[in-house]
């Protein structure tokens, strides 16, 4: 059984077919997992052309509400994603944490290199430049309550699938996988394309990496677990 029959039969997920309109494209698999040279653009934050030309919208439309939208994450390489897993890899040993529980914790938050979203230069992390805010700018509080990027969440909950957007990590409780992340979103039309794309992809050759801290505990069943707790616990508009 290859990846696509795994997922759309011991998983259930029956073809995407919530989404008719979307067709299946040919993309290259080296694209799919951030090795890849994509057709990006933008300056300080790479992202698809689409993307940026419905971010630019949905900008003018926020500030007319008195908020900024700042881009602080889009596109990630392989290599920076591994740089990022690494890191956190080391930092949880030395704090004495045991292999398997390492990478328990980093996958609360963090993609296994080859398997993010933001290898695709569709998803964007996002806040309110006209609000100050200290020490981590990405943290839940910064989005609720008194926290100063509440506005923008919650004018984005009102209005981002105006503009094509959506929050993959969202609150649903039944959701698994990664934790709820407030201020990262997904441009739907690009993203579905790609996650169609990227599921007939053999994910275990792709996330074996003999430079990949952990790599040696991801065997097939964690990775199977992991592919659907993970890359496909999203908003189910995004499937």
């Amino acid at each position: 059984m290859n990846r696509f029959e795994f997922l759309t039969t011991t998983l259930g997920l029956i073809t995407f077919a919530k989404n008719p309109i979307m067709t299946m494209r040919d993309y290259d698999p080296l694209i799919l997992i951030g090795k890849g040279n994509p057709k990006f653009v933008g300056s300080d934050f790479l992202m698809l052309p689409e993307v940026e030309s419905a971010l630019k919208k949905m900008t003018k439309a926020a500030k007319k509400e008195g908020i900024k939208i700042k881009v602080v994450s889009a596109y990630r390489s392989y290599d920076r994603q591994k740089v990022i897993w690494n890191s956190k890899f080391v930092k949880f040993k030395k704090e004495g944490l045991k292999n398997s529980a390492i990478i328990d914790q980093i996958i609360k938050y963090s993609t296994i290199p080859g398997t993010s979203r933001h290898h695709w230069g569709t998803d964007i992390d996002i806040i309110d430049e006209s609000q100050p805010a200290d020490g981590d700018l990405l943290v839940t509080k910064n989005f609720h309550g008194s926290g100063p990027y509440n506005k923008l969440r919650e004018w984005m909950e009102s209005n981002a699938k105006k503009f094509g957007f959506i929050k993959p990590y969202n609150q649903d409780p039944t959701r698994k996988g990664f934790l709820y992340e407030p201020w990262h979103y997904s441009y739907a039309e690009k993203a579905i394309e790609m996650l169609n794309a990227y599921i007939k992809l053999d994910a275990i050759s792709l996330i074996r990496d003999n430079d990949l801290l952990g790599a040696n505990l991801m065997d097939l069943e964690f990775i199977n677990n992991y592919l659907s707790s993970h890359v496909l616990g999203i908003d189910s508009s995004l499937l």
